[in-house]
C-alpha cells in the first residue's frame, strides 16, 4: 500500500510539473517566441547580437499591445515542435509554412503572409527549371517546408543527384555561391531579400516548386488557442490602423502582408 501511495504521489508531482512547464511562459508574463535567428528578413541575428525582422517588429508590437514582456529565442528549427510543446517558448513565429500536418499538431493563427518555395541557382549555372536541376546536388535546410516539398515533389526528388541538408539557409547558399552545390530550394520571401540585400550572383528560377503560406504556430491546448485568439485579434487591428502596412513597407518596400485581405 505505501509502495502504491508513493507511486501515485509521483505521478501527481510529475503530471503538476508538466502543466506548469506547459504554461511557465504564459504565468510570468512573458511572450517568448521561437525562432531560427538566420532566417532573414523575417528574423535574424544582426552583428551587435541583436535579433530583428519583419516577424520581430510584427510580434514586439502584438505584444506591447498585449502588455506581454516579448522575448526572441533562437531554437534549433529541426526540434521547434519540441520547444513549443515542452513550454520553453510560446509560439513558433518565424516564416513558418502552414503544411497539413504542422496544422493538426498546433493551434495556428490565420495566414499573414504568402510565400513559395523556389529553386536557386547561380546565375551561371545554366539552370532555367525545376527539369534542369536533374543529376545536381540540391541543399535544403533540415526540418523546412522546403525539404517537404521536395519529398512531395517525388519526380523532381528522385532526378536529383544528391539532396543535401543544412543547419540554415544562409550556410546553404554560401556553399552555393562557392560551387559546393547546384542550388538552393527555398522560401522566395528570403530568398529574394537575400539575393538583393547581399548583392549575391544568384537567381531565383521562375517556376516555384511549392505555394504556401505563412503563420503563427501555438500549442494546441486551451491557453494556446486564447494566445493565438489575441495575437491574431491584435494582427488585425494592427492591419486596420495601417501598422502592419508600415512593417511591411519598411522590410519589402511594399505592403505584402495578406492580414485581414
Amino acid at each position: 500500500m505505501k509502495l502504491t501511495k508513493l507511486i501515485s504521489v509521483a505521478a501527481m508531482a510529475l503530471t503538476v510539473f508538466g502543466f506548469a512547464s506547459c504554461s511557465k511562459a504564459q504565468k510570468s508574463n512573458k511572450f517568448i517566441l521561437g525562432l531560427d535567428a538566420s532566417f532573414p528578413p523575417m528574423g535574424y541575428t544582426e552583428a551587435d547580437g541583436s535579433i530583428v525582422g519583419y516577424d520581430i517588429d510584427l510580434a514586439k508590437e502584438a505584444a506591447k499591445r498585449l502588455g506581454l514582456e516579448f522575448e526572441a529565442k533562437p531554437i534549433d528549427w529541426d526540434a521547434k515542435e519540441m520547444e513549443l510543446s515542452t513550454g520553453n517558448i510560446d509560439c513558433i513565429w518565424n516564416g513558418f509554412t502552414m503544411t497539413e500536418e504542422r496544422v493538426q499538431a498546433m493551434s495556428f493563427s490565420k495566414a499573414y503572409l504568402n510565400n513559395d518555395q523556389v529553386l536557386v541557382v547561380r546565375k551561371d549555372s545554366g539552370i532555367n527549371s525545376l527539369a534542369d536541376a536533374a543529376g545536381k546536388i540540391v541543399g535544403i535546410q533540415a526540418g523546412s517546408s522546403a525539404e517537404e516539398a521536395v519529398n512531395d515533389n517525388k519526380d523532381f526528388a528522385a532526378s536529383l543527384k544528391e539532396l543535401k541538408t543544412y543547419a540554415d539557409n544562409l550556410v546553404a547558399l554560401t556553399d552555393l555561391e562557392v560551387g559546393g552545390i547546384d542550388a538552393v530550394v527555398m522560401d522566395s520571401v528570403v530568398a529574394n531579400y537575400s539575393i538583393k540585400t547581399g548583392n549575391k550572383p544568384l537567381v531565383v528560377v521562375a517556376d516555384p516548386l511549392a505555394k504556401e503560406a505563412y503563420g503563427i504556430g501555438f500549442r494546441k491546448d486551451e491557453a494556446g488557442a486564447k494566445l493565438r485568439d489575441d495575437i491574431q485579434k491584435t494582427l488585425e487591428e494592427m492591419a486596420a490602423d495601417g501598422t502592419v502596412a508600415k512593417i511591411s513597407e519598411n522590410w519589402f518596400g511594399t505592403d505584402i502582408s495578406v492580414i485581414g485581405k
